[in-house]
């Protein structure tokens, strides 16, 4: 059961729990085929080609395995990648990215996000939490929330219990004292569990819990249901 009076500050995840990711992934993909038409066309016929974006996003993940945490980083190189087995410039992966990314930080909110993050910054510290490549000041949210702590700048990526560690610190409270937030079992509420925190299972598609012998503390459908939970 959640403990109401043990809760001193809230970590958020924010892809799929403030926003659905995939929508927004594929515009940003969309952005960045229309800019590679225009300026790089043997490398956007390329990735025409279901096959070969696969071929070379597993390439990548294969030969930077160590910076697996680095989303940014591995979008770049794959963008590179391309451009090179196209023929085009090399030159172009940067600005290339950078279309995508702007498009990236385009998101639609779930319609309970906004208020349940007005609700929650009035009451606690919120320290956004991710393994994406989103920015919350860029997103339009940077005002609700008190830090942002993401994998590519700690190094690791959730469900390693440093990161949650990492955003604790951030407040300046122990992790036992933080209500961690998120859609994903395993990453969010299995990588919090392991941290020391407690948990918030964000399970909007009304999914079965996956794990027989742990359970998140508490467990909503949207975020206005936990708003009413920390009442």
């Amino acid at each position: 059961m959640l403990n109401l009076a043990r809760i001193r500050a809230i970590t958020l995840d924010l892809d799929d729990t403030l926003w659905p990711i995939w929508p927004t992934i594929e515009r940003a993909d969309g952005a960045l085929q229309a800019w590679l038409a225009e300026h790089a066309p043997a490398t956007a016929a390329l990735l025409t080609d279901p096959e070969q974006r696969r071929a070379i996003r597993a390439a990548v993940n294969r030969d930077l395995a160590e910076q697996a945490h680095d989303l940014t980083l591995l979008r770049r190189e794959a963008i590179r990648r391309a451009l090179l087995l196209a023929g085009d410039p090399e030159a172009h992966a940067e600005p290339a990215f950078e279309v995508f990314f702007a498009e990236r930080q385009r998101v639609s909110l779930y319609e309970d996000a906004l208020p349940a993050l007005q609700h929650l910054a009035a009451r606690f510290p919120l320290v956004a939490l991710s393994n994406g490549n989103a920015d919350v000041q860029r997103v339009g949210l940077g005002a609700h929330f008190h830090a942002s702590v993401s994998a590519r700048e700690q190094g690791c990526s959730k469900p390693d219990p440093r990161i949650f560690l990492a955003a604790a610190a951030r407040v300046g409270v122990p992790p036992e004292a933080v209500l961690h937030v998120g859609d994903d079992p395993g990453h969010d509420v299995l990588g919090a569990l392991g941290a020391g925190m407690q948990t918030a299972w964000i399970n909007r598609q009304g999914s079965a819990w996956p794990h027989a012998d742990v359970r998140p503390h508490v467990e909503c459908d949207n975020l206005k249901k936990l708003c009413r939970c920390l009442d």
